[in-house]
C-alpha cells in the first residue's frame, strides 16, 4: 500500500476502513459480538469506535500469521456461540445481504465462505511466467470473507496448526465441505492505492440520490417511581416515562427517523428491549451509534426537527440543552436541530396527561 501506515485506518469517503468492517457486523441482527485482533501498537491505543459500542466489542492482539490471529480471536468468543463468521478488516464494503447468504449456509452446511465465479479465462503458469495449462473457469472461484462455521468446526480446524491462507482451507483439509456462497464484486479488498480508490467510487455510487429524509415517532406511558427524561435532560417532574431503556421519546423518535432515512431499520431491531444490555439505557447514547452507523455508510444529519407532545411539564425551560444534546449525539450544529413542545389539546392519553409522544423529521445527506 505504501502509505506509512496500517492500511486499515486509512479513510474511505472520511471513514477508517476498519471502522466500516467493524460497524457492518455489529450494525447486522444475528451478530451478538465482535472480536478484533490488532496491531500491537493499533492496540496499546485503540481507536475511540471500538471502544463505545452498542454492542459487546472484544479486543485482541494478533499473531504472525492470519490464522494465528484468528485463533486468539476465536479463543475469546463466547463458549454459547454457535457460528463464528471471519471477515477480512481490509473488506470494508461487505453487504448485510452478503452476511445473510454467508450466515444461512453455515448454519445449515456446517461451513460456508463467499465467492465469485472466475469470468475469464483462466491460465495457471510456472514460475517464469509460461502457461502451463488452461484451467476450465466454470470451476474455479475466487474466495473472499465473510466467511463463517459452526464453532465445533472451526475449532478443529485451527487446532491443526497448518499454514493456511484462510479458514476454509484449514476446515477443507479437516476433511469439512464448504459451502461456496454467490460472493460480491463490490465486497474488494484493499491491497493497493488503486483498490481505495475503487472503494470511494463505489461509496458514491452506492446511491444516486445525494439527500434522504426520514421520520420518526415514540410514545411512552408516564408513570410514578421513574425520572422523566427528554432529549438527555431530566426533567423535575413527579412522574416519569415507562420503557426498557430510560424511554426519552426524543431520542428514540430522532433513532428512528436517522435510521429510516438511510434505510438501516429501527431502533428495536438495533437495541431490542428483549435484551437485558438496554435496560435502563442512555438514549443519547444509542443514538449516538445509530449515527455512527449512518455515517459509516456515507451519510451524514443535515437537520432534525423534533415536536413533543405534552400537556406538561413546559419544555421552554429545557429545550436549548435538548438541543445541544441532540446536536452533540447526531454530530452537527446545534443551528441544525429543531425542538418544539405541543399540546394536544386534552385529547386522547397524552392530551389527558397519561403519555408523552414524540415526532422526528431527519435529513441526512451524502
Amino acid at each position: 500500500m505504501g502509505a506509512g501506515r496500517p492500511k486499515q485506518l486509512l479513510e474511505i469517503s472520511g471513514v477508517p476502513i476498519l471502522r466500516r468492517s467493524v460497524d457492518a457486523f455489529l450494525h447486522h441482527p444475528l451478530v451478538s459480538e465482535v472480536v478484533v485482533a490488532l496491531l500491537p501498537e493499533i492496540l496499546s491505543a485503540p481507536p475511540p469506535y471500538l471502544m463505545s459500542t452498542a454492542k459487546p466489542v472484544t479486543l485482541v492482539e494478533g499473531g504472525l500469521r492470519r490464522q494465528d490471529s484468528v485463533a486468539l480471536a476465536f479463543a475469546r468468543v463466547s463458549p454459547a456461540t454457535e457460528i463464528v463468521v471471519v471477515h477480512d478488516a481490509a473488506r470494508p464494503m461487505v453487504s448485510a445481504d452478503l452476511i445473510d447468504r454467508t450466515l444461512a449456509a453455515a448454519v445449515e452446511h456446517g461451513a460456508a465462505l463467499a465467492a465469485l465465479r472466475a469470468t475469464d479465462t483462466v491460465k495457471r503458469g510456472n514460475a517464469d511466467g509460461v502457461v502451463v495449462e488452461t484451467v476450465p473457469r466454470e470451476s474455479v472461484y475466487l474466495a473472499q470473507t465473510p466467511q463463517a462455521f459452526h464453532a465445533s468446526v472451526l475449532r478443529e480446524a485451527l487446532s491443526s496448526g497448518m499454514d493456511a491462507t484462510d479458514e476454509a482451507t484449514l476446515v477443507e483439509r479437516a476433511g469439512v465441505p464448504v459451502r461456496l456462497v454467490e460472493g460480491d464484486p463490490r465486497n474488494v479488498k484493499i491491497t493497493t492505492a488503486g483498490d481505495v480508490e475503487l472503494a470511494e467510487r463505489l461509496m458514491r455510487d452506492r446511491g444516486s440520490i445525494a439527500v434522504r429524509i426520514g421520520n420518526g415517532y415514540d410514545l411512552h406511558r408516564l408513570v410514578a417511581g421513574r425520572p422523566l427524561v427528554l432529549g438527555g435532560v431530566t426533567i423535575p417532574f413527579e412522574l416519569g416515562l415507562a420503557g426498557h431503556s430510560d424511554a426519552d421519546v426524543v431520542c428514540h423518535a430522532v433513532t428512528d427517523a436517522v435510521l429510516g432515512a438511510a434505510s438501516m431499520g429501527d431502533i428495536g431491531r438495533h437495541f431490542p428491549d428483549t435484551d437485558p444490555q438496554w435496560k435502563g439505557a442512555d438514549s443519547v447514547k444509542l443514538l449516538a451509534h445509530a449515527v455512527s452507523l449512518v455515517r459509516a455508510a456515507g451519510w451524514t444529519v443535515a437537520n432534525v426537527d423534533v415536536v413533543v407532545i405534552a400537556e406538561r411539564p413546559k419544555l421552554v425551560p429545557v429545550a436549548a440543552q435538548m438541543r445541544e444534546n441532540l446536536a452533540a449525539a447526531l454530530q452537527c450544529g446545534v443551528e441544525q436541530v429543531s425542538v418544539k413542545g405541543k399540546t394536544n389539546e386534552g385529547v386522547d392519553a397524552t392530551g389527558a396527561g397519561q403519555a408523552i409522544a414524540a415526532h422526528a423529521v431527519a435529513l441526512i445527506q451524502r
